[in-house]
């Protein structure tokens, strides 16, 4: 069934290439070239996605995606030229879901497009007990809530999704490809900076919350996991 997706992104040819490649996938296109109309499109339109740029004329893509999170639990899949690690890790601490590096492919992101929304849906039907903890980390799935040592936690969904993972099953070691299938979804293979980028970003507002310990251990060459072994 096709669902709502909003782009915006400041080139005509990149949105109407985009536009036309989702629409052949059964869904609705709205399109903003900046920021503020990107905005206003948003909360009048009220998607189920947002396919956002990051590099945006007048309102940049970070403060765009800011406001919209402050808004809504929409999902997110960031579009960014840059290639920095900081850069990314910046978009995924302020809410989004996802990003896919310029150029990219339209079968790629049509791939991330169905994934973010077909992880969205299930999220609602997820088996298995409400509360999770460990040690400090007390998560609600029901609730949609996080706390660590009582403070609570603001995180993405998808960082909420991983959370839950390794929360479920804490001191196994998943590896990347496991977190992809479970957590992400995605019809394509490869898309190992993208784990490391969302665990990057978890790790650091669970130690900031924690101040005295990490909770989310790498074990090189095989993955991550919650705890020590």
């Amino acid at each position: 069934m096709g669902r709502t997706v909003l782009v915006i992104e400041d080139d005509p040819h990149t949105i109407e290439v985009v536009r036309l490649y989702l629409q052949r996938d059964g869904h609705s296109v709205l399109t903003a070239l900046d920021g503020l109309s990107g905005l206003q499109v948003f909360r009048e339109g009220r998607p189920d996605l947002v396919i956002l740029d990051l590099m945006l004329p007048g309102m940049d893509g970070l403060q765009v995606c800011r406001t919209v999170r402050q808004e809504s639990d929409v999902p997110i899949v960031m579009l960014t030229a840059r290639v920095e690690e900081e850069d990314r890790v910046a978009g995924l601490e302020l809410g989004a879901d996802d990003y896919l590096t310029k150029p990219f492919s339209l079968r790629e992101l049509a791939a991330r497009v169905r994934a973010v929304l077909r992880r969205t849906t299930q999220d609602a039907a997820e088996p298995g007990p409400v509360t999770l903890s460990f040690d400090d980390i007390l998560l609600d799935t029901q609730m949609r809530s996080v706390s660590v040592q009582g403070t609570p936690l603001k995180l993405t969904p998808t960082e909420f999704r991983l959370l839950t993972l390794l929360l479920r099953e804490p001191r196994k070691t998943f590896t990347r490809d496991q977190i992809i299938d479970r957590v992400f979804g995605y019809d394509f293979d490869g898309f190992d900076r993208t784990v490391d980028s969302h665990v990057y970003s978890l790790r650091r507002k669970l130690d900031a919350a924690a101040k005295d310990r990490s909770y989310i251990q790498t074990v090189y060459g095989v993955g991550y996991r919650l705890g020590d072994a």
